[in-house]
């Protein structure tokens, strides 16, 4: 069935025993995993990933993990992302099963009106579908403000709407951008700190101007311009967080593209589809990217540069410009093999 406005918010806190899958889908693919986390930790769960390509090959498995105990005795949630057409009859199976001990989660992009996954899972009354749709600044503003709460921060007048504009309205990057805040102001929901324009201006994703172009080379494996550019900048001080926050949003950027690769869409496809949405000059280039890293890859230069960013940020890290320049030169080198 289809959430009702307003609902889903109790929907994924307090969930409803009878639900055996869950479909969150639209054009904003992190609110659908941000609410899909929810559920999984208000059923105190965990979290087991099946890949969309073996229930096109296998539909029955879909149930057969659903209905299967956890063989450590604790509650856990089957996460099917990206989801597409091809899981239909795998979740036909489930709701004709005659039980399930575990619910399923699918994350979808956005889907079309004319979507057999999303009439069914719209339809079935033990199905809950919910549409996430992009964030406005005024929602983005509202969103930065509860996710401050849970970091233990309280923002000041006009930081949580700088925040919000400075990530986009990108709640993945809000999300990181908090947590790095917070760390900062050593604050917790157990200590809350003020968030104030002086802390923003420290570490905040606007700092430092526009380092792309490394990150960018580190990316496509061109050793040689890295070393230069890395070079470069040692003689203009030290930029390492705000190269690292630039590497991040063009993670951030990279990966619900590869999603939608990973899906079955070539890289071509997805780049016509953004039409004038990305700068024509940067085309060939995400075309690129696209092609060398799988979401997997993406994923681990994600977490390393966001380790090395804290690891800098708490001051037990090697100097800034070596250990930028050792992990850099190591995404780059790992490009170069794919």
């Amino acid at each position: 069935m289809k959430s009702a406005k307003g609902s889903i918010g109790r929907s994924v806190d307090e969930p409803d025993p009878r639900i055996r899958f869950y479909l969150f889908h639209g054009d904003d693919e992190a609110q659908s995993s941000a609410l899909g986390e929810r559920l999984v930790s208000a059923l105190k769960a965990s979290k087991q990933s099946v890949a969309p390509g073996v229930l096109r090959g296998d539909p029955a498995l879909l149930a057969d993990e659903a209905g299967a105990i956890d063989m450590f005795g604790g509650a856990k949630v089957i996460w099917v992302q990206p989801a597409t057409e091809d899981v239909v009859p795998a979740v036909e199976a489930l709701l004709e099963a005659a039980a399930a001990e575990s619910p399923v989660v699918a994350i979808a992009g956005k889907l079309s009106k004319s979507s057999a996954l999303m009439k069914l899972a719209d339809a079935h009354p033990l199905a809950l579908s919910q549409i996430s749709y992009e964030l406005d600044a005024r929602d983005a503003e509202r969103l930065v403000v509860e996710m401050a709460r849970t970091e233990g921060l309280r923002p000041q007048q006009g930081v949580a709407a700088r925040i919000a504009q400075s990530c986009a309205n990108d709640r993945r990057m809000m999300a990181a951008e908090l947590s790095k805040l917070a760390l900062y102001l050593n604050a917790s929901p157990e200590v809350p700190k003020d968030l104030d324009a002086q802390a923003l201006d420290a570490v905040g994703a606007d700092m430092g101007g526009d380092f792309s172009e490394i990150g960018d080379l580190a990316l496509s494996g061109d050793v040689r311009g890295l070393s230069n550019e890395l070079a470069r900048l040692q003689t203009s001080g030290n930029h390492a967080i705000p190269v690292l926050r630039s590497l991040q949003r063009r993670l951030l950027m990279l990966a619900p593209l590869r999603t939608r690769v990973d899906a079955g869409e070539s890289p071509q496809a997805v780049m016509t589809s953004l039409g004038k949405a990305l700068f024509w000059k940067q085309k060939p280039l995400v075309e690129k990217l696209l092609g060398m890293w799988d979401s997997t890859g993406l994923a681990r230069v994600s977490e390393r540069a966001g380790a090395l960013e804290r690891s800098l940020m708490r001051g037990d890290a090697p100097p800034e410009g070596e250990a930028l320049g050792e992990e850099l030169l190591t995404i780059a080198r790992q490009a170069r093999r794919r």
